[in-house]
Order: structure tokens, then sequence, then C-alpha cells
């Protein structure tokens, strides 16, 4: 690395100073290209200017904005492809770790994904974790930026709480390609807890993630209608506790993600009400129904 050091004319210091810049400024870009396509979704019309002004990106003039605008076929006359929900071209990525893995328990894989709020003329960005087995939120942050350190990283020390290094190990993360998941010191604290970093290719391979956003944002917040970034903090955490504690799930038979925890802390065995159902639902057998409220009176009762 010295000779790098005396072929640039920098100091080691200065060096790694303008790499870190360099990493960012890449972290940023290739979350924003997917945080461009929701925006496009959702303002079918918008134009370059607008988008960035709206967006806001932190380490993006509008000249630069713009070329990855047009690169990215976000130009209003040309067909655009909404599979593609980020740039990873040159970048690093993770295999997806789920593509053949079916889950049995809670801690086994968390999905995560990024997500932006409108409030006025200001776009602000959610970042949830959830446990892909219960469906319970682990993590969220609230930011004004799509940095890393106040996205990605803040979601997941909150996730991690609680949680022991015999409980992380090997736990998947799972995520899209954006830049925050693949970032330095994202996938140093995925490290120490000995997670497992996993990367879908579509958003069809991160879809739990991809619809609690629009819970939140739908079921909750546009009711609870936010008016700045700090009532915005306040009322997401509410969402989060509201969906946690009392939101009755379909896929957990009804149960909130809690309830649904619960019984499985309390009585380990009756997770294979899940598997039971499943498999009455395919004999056409309507037993499965009472698997379902005999679970349900014994998560009352507890």
């Amino acid at each position: 690395m010295n000779a790098v050091y005396g072929a640039t004319g920098m100091t080691k210091q200065n060096f790694h100073q303008r790499l870190d810049r360099y990493l960012i400024r890449q972290d940023e870009q290739a979350q924003m290209v997917k945080v461009m396509h929701q925006v496009r979704q959702d303002h079918p019309a918008m134009g370059a200017e607008s988008m960035y002004r709206l967006l806001s990106p932190q380490t993006m003039g509008r000249d630069r904005f713009e070329a990855v605008y047009q690169s990215h076929g976000f130009v209003l006359e040309q067909k655009r492809n909404y599979r593609r929900t980020t740039d990873s071209q040159g970048v690093l990525r993770f295999k997806n770790l789920l593509a053949d893995i079916e889950l049995t328990g809670v801690n086994q894989a968390f999905g995560s994904d990024i997500t932006y709020y409108q409030i006025g003329e200001r776009f602000y960005y959610l970042t949830f974790i959830l446990d892909l087995y219960s469906r319970y939120l682990r993590g969220f942050s609230v930011s004004k930026t799509l940095a890393t350190h106040e996205t990605t990283l803040p979601a997941l020390q909150m996730a991690l709480k609680g949680l022991n290094r015999a409980q992380t190990q090997d736990l998947i993360i799972h995520s899209d390609g954006g830049g925050q998941y693949y970032a330095k010191a994202f996938t140093a604290l995925t490290r120490k807890a000995g997670m497992r970093n996993s990367m879908c290719t579509s958003v069809y391979e991160n879809a739990h993630a991809e619809r609690i956003n629009g819970t939140i944002k739908n079921s909750y917040l546009k009711h609870f209608d936010p008016q700045d970034f700090k009532s915005l903090q306040i009322q997401t955490k509410r969402a989060v506790n509201l969906y946690n504690n009392e939101r009755p799930h379909k896929a957990l038979g009804g149960l909130s993600p809690k309830a649904f925890e619960q019984t499985l802390l309390s009585y380990p065995q009756s997770f294979e009400f899940l598997t039971k159902k499943k498999e009455a639902k395919k004999k056409g057998d309507d037993k499965s129904n009472l698997i379902l409220k005999s679970t349900s009176k014994t998560v009352n009762s507890i």
C-alpha cells in the first residue's frame, strides 16, 4: 500500500479519507436508484428536476443525479423496468441464501428494506428489519438521509438488541442489492454477530420486507398523518408497536407477531400448527381451523 500512497501523492490518512467518502457516495447512489423506482411508481410523470428536489441526495449534485436518472431509464420517453430494484453492477453482492431454505423458527432469517415517506415537499426514509418466520419487526430507523449510519446500521443494532452470539450465529440477513447492505460499517456489524449476508436479484425475492413497507405506510402512517420529522419518528414507533402487538396476521393463524412468538416460547411444540394447517388445507380438511382456534385460546390465556 505504501507504493499506492506514493503513486497518488497522498498520505495514508488522506487516501483512506477519500476512499471512505467515495464508498459513502457509492452506497447512497446504489440505494437512491431503488428509491427513484418507488417514486416513479407513485409519481409516473415526475421528471428529474422535481425528483432531485424531493429526494435531496446528500452526495450527488444535480448533474450527477440527472446522469444516474438517465442511465437507469427514468427518462419519461423510455420504457422502465420496475423489477430492477437497484444497480449492483461493479459492487459487492451476496448470494441469495433463502432460495432453498425452509424456516422452522425465529432468529433464523431477517428481511430488510428501505423505503421513503413524503411529508410536504420533503422525503424521509424508513428502514425495517423483520423476522421472516414470525413477521415480528425487530428493528427500524427513521432518517433524513440514506446514509448507512442513519438507515440500516441503527435498524440492525436495534434488531440485535437482547440477542446473544449463540442466537445470531449463522442468522441470515436478507435484503435487496442496496448499498447500505454491503457498506463497510453494516457488514462489520453482521460479521461481528456471526450473521450471514444474503441478497435477492429481484423484488420478488424480498417480498415480505417489501410488503411491510406498504403495511406501515398505508395502514398506519397515512392515517396518523405526521407533519414533520419528529412526529414521523414518533408515529413510526407507534405503528411498529401496533403491528407487532395487536395486528392479526393471516400467515400466523390470525395471531399478532408477538402472540405468535409467545406461543412458540411457552409451547415450542405449537409451531407445528402452521405445518398441519398447510397439510390440512391441501387435503381439504376443516380440522386446520380447530388447530388455529386451539392455539389462539392458548395464547390468550398466557
